[in-house]
């Protein structure tokens, strides 16, 4: 059921969007009978990122809001805005370019009686090319390695999650495209419940924004800044045992081998192995206080979920 003024929404789908005048009015087409279908007090939020294609000229159905950006400043800063100005309990993050399926909605909608946020990962038959594909599964061996669970996909930009939860990593998402994995990240270190349910996604419609070698590699480095953002040790951990290791191993073979002192560089790898270790020490307990600190915030009762930065448009 569409929501009217003063109606307050259940549901709140977010669409970020830049150039997608060939996709997104077929993909609100689709949304509005599947939301209709569901029988809850929704909204629909689109989010121009800036477009220069004539996206924003389209007339969008009554009951759809737009927010428009004056230049494009990355799909993760349209998502946080459509976060800020979501009203609905529970919200659904997916692309405009075609790609999700809308008749998934429900599938996602349904496991937030039980969890936290719901992703759709996506299949073997899904539509993506091969490098892609090798590309997220790397991502999620190393994500299911730094949360201590599997992770399915990483990468997915089509999920549903409870509103609260949602402004409460608004902070810590960054405004390019790996907003889906910091919340991933952020959401399994909290303990909140993650769940994920299978989905086919299609062929996106138009020309793709992602260059695999520019945004592959920042992709990279901006995942290693999240998991030692969440959790150093484990990052500091192996980096240390892997050079106290090289620095022993050199020694004996010095003394063996060479008949000789084990030298300075291995007194200096071992060293600095012992430092690795303690710089990633104090960074977890740092990481930890930083989320004990965050729980004291959200259970104090004069705190209104206010997030940094927020602001009324």
């Amino acid at each position: 059921m569409k929501t009217i003024e003063g109606d307050i929404p259940e549901i709140s789908v977010i669409i970020p969007f830049y150039n997608e005048v060939a996709a997104l009015p077929s993909v609100i087409n689709r949304i509005l009978p599947v939301l209709e279908g569901m029988s809850r007090l929704y909204e629909i939020i689109v989010v121009d990122d800036g477009s220069e294609d004539g996206t924003k000229d389209i007339p969008f159905p009554d009951g759809v809001r737009v927010i428009t950006h004056p230049y494009n400043m990355g799909n993760g800063a349209a998502v946080k805005d459509g976060i800020r100005q979501a009203r609905g309990r529970f919200l659904v993050m997916m692309d405009g370019d075609g790609q999700h399926q809308p008749e998934d909605i429900p599938l996602l909608i349904a496991q937030l009686s039980t969890f936290d946020m719901v992703v759709g990962a996506r299949t073997p038959a899904s539509k993506a090319s091969l490098h892609r594909n090798l590309a997220n599964g790397i991502y999620n061996l190393f994500a299911s390695y730094m949360c201590g669970r599997r992770i399915e996909d990483l990468t997915s930009g089509f999920r549903a999650v409870k509103r609260d939860i949602a402004r409460r990593f608004l902070y810590l998402l960054p405004n390019g495209f790996s907003y889906p994995a910091t919340i991933t990240l952020a959401v399994v270190r909290s303990g909140y419940s993650l769940a994920y349910v299978p989905i086919m996604s299609g062929r996106r419609i138009g020309k793709s924004k992602i260059r695999l070698l520019r945004d592959g590699t920042r992709f990279l480095l901006i995942i290693l800044r999240i998991a030692t953002l969440f959790s150093p040790l484990k990052i500091f951990l192996p980096v240390s045992a892997l050079m106290f290791s090289l620095g022993l191993g050199y020694g004996i073979f010095r003394i063996v081998s060479m008949d000789g002192r084990y030298g300075p560089t291995s007194a200096m790898l071992m060293t600095m192995a012992v430092v690795v270790f303690m710089v990633g020490l104090v960074s977890e307990q740092v990481a930890q206080l930083r989320f004990e600190r965050s729980e004291e915030i959200e259970s104090d009762p004069c705190h209104e979920h206010q997030v940094p930065g927020e602001h009324q448009r």
